[in-house]
């Protein structure tokens, strides 16, 4: 995918973005990355982490309240956004909840010349105490699996400071913006 389609693909997506005024309010010399994984390419072999025994996956069983407390303890502000509108997958490590995402279907939009079905983890954060173990990079890599069996083309990560994160999953940067817009 060409630096044009990326543009063409977020602006699509996300239309208005920098005219919002939460990030026109953001630090300028903060410079977030826009993601993606073509869902053909995909290789969950490509990370592997033994994890700590008593850690599993699944889709949200803990509570809503539960939820929102790992919320706002990795992002206040992303408590709203935890509104059911979306799907959580989360990690849990010994039965407590320890990371987090959203499952967006962020619909079907064009790039390279083609329709694609496009969905993607969001709002993705693990517990302080349960960081640097692996669980949220597993998290990850078993929602792009689930992306990629329910049909979708690409995988998109949204606003992102940690690119090299994501890139341990074959995730590329196709955009990269501050808050005048892209840069």
């Amino acid at each position: 995918m060409t630096k044009q389609d990326g543009i063409q693909l977020f602006e699509s997506i996300y239309p208005g973005f920098f005219e919002r005024e939460s990030i026109r309010g953001i630090p300028e010399e903060w410079i977030c990355d826009e993601m993606i994984l073509p869902l053909e390419n995909f290789d969950p072999r490509m990370y592997s982490k033994d994890l700590d025994a008593g850690v599993t996956f699944g889709y949200c069983d803990c509570g809503r309240e539960a939820l929102l407390d790992a919320v706002g303890q990795v992002v206040q502000s992303w408590i709203p956004l935890y509104d059911g509108r979306f799907r959580t997958y989360c990690g849990y490590a010994d039965g407590k909840l320890a990371s987090f995402c959203m499952v967006e279907d962020m619909g079907v939009h064009r790039a390279g010349g083609k329709l694609l079905k496009v969905g993607g983890p969001g709002c993705v954060g693990t517990v302080p105490a349960y960081r640097r173990r692996g669980i949220g990079l597993t998290m990850i890599r078993n929602v792009t699996q689930i992306l990629k069996d329910e049909g979708y083309d690409l995988s998109y990560i949204h606003y992102t400071g940690v690119a090299p994160w994501y890139a341990k999953l074959g995730y590329e940067s196709i955009v990269k913006w501050n808050r005048n817009g892209i840069l």
